[in-house]
């Protein structure tokens, strides 16, 4: 076996990548991680300058693989370490460039090193790319490696190496096998299930046509109405587009199955849209954004939507992105997330280890008093 370091995804065998991303989920997905460099979403100018670490045999068969990136600055991930920079190089350290294997601008768990599971070598293969990051970070005198919302397992394979486990808190969705949204919303408290019946009414009476669409149905016209919604929502919220409109061509030129646009029309003109990502058993919500404002819009398109079409394809979980405490009386609930970070200063390995595990405390007296006390259901 041998270890190479790729420059884009570009120059890897397509079809070998997504053979190792068995579970087929959308964002490890060769097509996702690729339209983000081609549509220079990601690239060295946006501060994420790819380092792919692949693991081959000696015919270039790839075997073993991880999305990773150089990292110049902290936006874009959702595991939130700037008060860790800050800290690093107000005591003379040079926190970035720092390695980072994640899903650029994508708050979703899932795999982060992609294995073949019928491979008899999986473990030697994960540890010859646990090794590649930790030597890559002592080679080139970096400050840190990080995997960023990783799967439990993964979290506790890395623990067992000395990675420092971080824990963070998402709002996922579960479907307990409903038969209809009114099933679902009857397992519900009864002020809950009041509200979200008095939101969805109050939608009802803007004359407003909601429609669910995937694959052939899709377009250049809804792109481009979607692209300035999500051009405007991020302009209120922070002021900088991560992601180009040759991006939402790219994804939709190769994965349409794999998309779920919810759009609003008005008069037959579309004026709001919601971006989901169809996974194996998950529905995953990323972008939205309206050119109208109107009261509980956000709520219909992005949640209840969602949830009706994960119910209808029985599908089991919706993860609507990060934050958001107003998703638990809409029937999310209280989830860890995972992330592990590799720290090469020992002084500073110390320190973070001291905040995260008071960090972990704090997320998991919260999942439980979310979870028991303010759960939105009646049992």
């Amino acid at each position: 076996m041998k270890i190479e370091l790729a420059p884009s995804l570009n120059n890897i065998n397509r079809n070998q990548w997504n053979g190792l991303n068995t579970c087929n989920h959308p964002f490890t997905s060769y097509d996702f991680l690729n339209a983000l460099e081609i549509s220079h979403s990601v690239s060295s100018k946006t501060g994420w300058t790819p380092k792919h670490i692949l693991v081959k045999t000696d015919d270039n068969t790839i075997i073993g693989a991880s999305p990773n990136y150089l990292k110049m600055h902290s936006y874009g991930e959702y595991i939130f370490d700037h008060s860790w920079a800050n800290a690093f190089e107000n005591a003379g350290g040079q926190y970035y460039p720092k390695l980072l294997s994640a899903i650029p601008f994508t708050p979703a768990t899932g795999p982060r090193i992609l294995l073949n599971p019928k491979n008899k070598d999986n473990e030697e293969i994960l540890k010859l790319i646990i090794d590649t990051y930790e030597q890559l970070v002592k080679n080139n005198n970096l400050s840190s490696a990080h995997i960023n919302f990783i799967t439990k397992q993964l979290s506790n394979k890395l623990n067992e190496r000395n990675w420092i486990k971080r824990e963070g808190l998402q709002f996922h969705w579960h479907n307990k096998e409903y038969k209809s949204f009114d099933d679902f919303l009857d397992k519900l408290k009864s002020t809950k299930r009041k509200a979200i019946k008095k939101e969805r009414k109050k939608i009802n009476e803007y004359g407003l046509t909601i429609e669910r669409i995937t694959g052939d149905d899709l377009n250049s016209e809804i792109w481009d109405a979607f692209y300035e919604f999500y051009l405007s929502t991020i302009d209120k919220k922070w002021g900088g587009a991560y992601l180009t409109k040759e991006f939402f061509y790219l994804i939709n030129q190769n994965m349409k199955n794999n998309i779920l646009l919810v759009i609003a029309k008005k008069s037959n003109e579309i004026i709001a849209g919601a971006l989901n990502f169809i996974g194996q058993n998950t529905l995953y919500g990323r972008n939205w954004g309206t050119k109208l404002e109107i009261p509980f819009l956000h709520f219909e398109l992005c949640y209840y939507q969602a949830i009706e079409y994960a119910i209808e394809n029985k599908i089991k979980i919706v993860e609507a992105g990060a934050q958001g405490h107003h998703k638990i009386q809409r029937g999310y609930v209280a989830t860890p997330t995972y992330s592990s970070h590799y720290i090469q200063n020992s002084s500073f390995d110390k320190a973070i280890r001291s905040f995260v595990k008071m960090e972990a405390e704090e997320i998991n007296k919260q999942i439980e008093i979310i979870n028991q006390q303010g759960s939105p259901y009646s049992n």
